[in-house]
């Protein structure tokens, strides 16, 4: 990835710490997150979910990322999001 793709990212990023924008998270199915940037034509998008388990410290983990090239998110990688998410609570334990 380019510098300037990371910058638009990173800026999303930090926005979506400042405000709720229904552009930046989608939800997909369970607690399946989708973070999108739209940049140069492309569509970057990281599977996240939310770790609320201290509940006065909740945390996005994102669990991987791709670069859309359809309409439709691909269910494996909606599949392999609930994978990672699974192993993350059971490493954690």
């Amino acid at each position: 990835m380019d510098e300037k793709t990371r910058e638009k990212i990173y800026y999303n990023i930090w926005k979506s710490t400042q405000i709720n924008d229904s552009e930046l998270f989608k939800k997909l199915h369970d607690e399946i997150l989708e973070f999108r940037t739209f940049f140069n034509k492309n569509h970057y998008r990281f599977f996240a979910f939310w770790d609320k388990t201290k509940k006065e410290n909740t945390v996005v983990i994102s669990t991987h990322g791709i670069i859309k090239k359809t309409n439709k998110t691909p269910m494996v990688e909606i599949e392999r999001a609930e994978h990672l998410k699974q192993q993350f609570y059971t490493e954690k334990k």
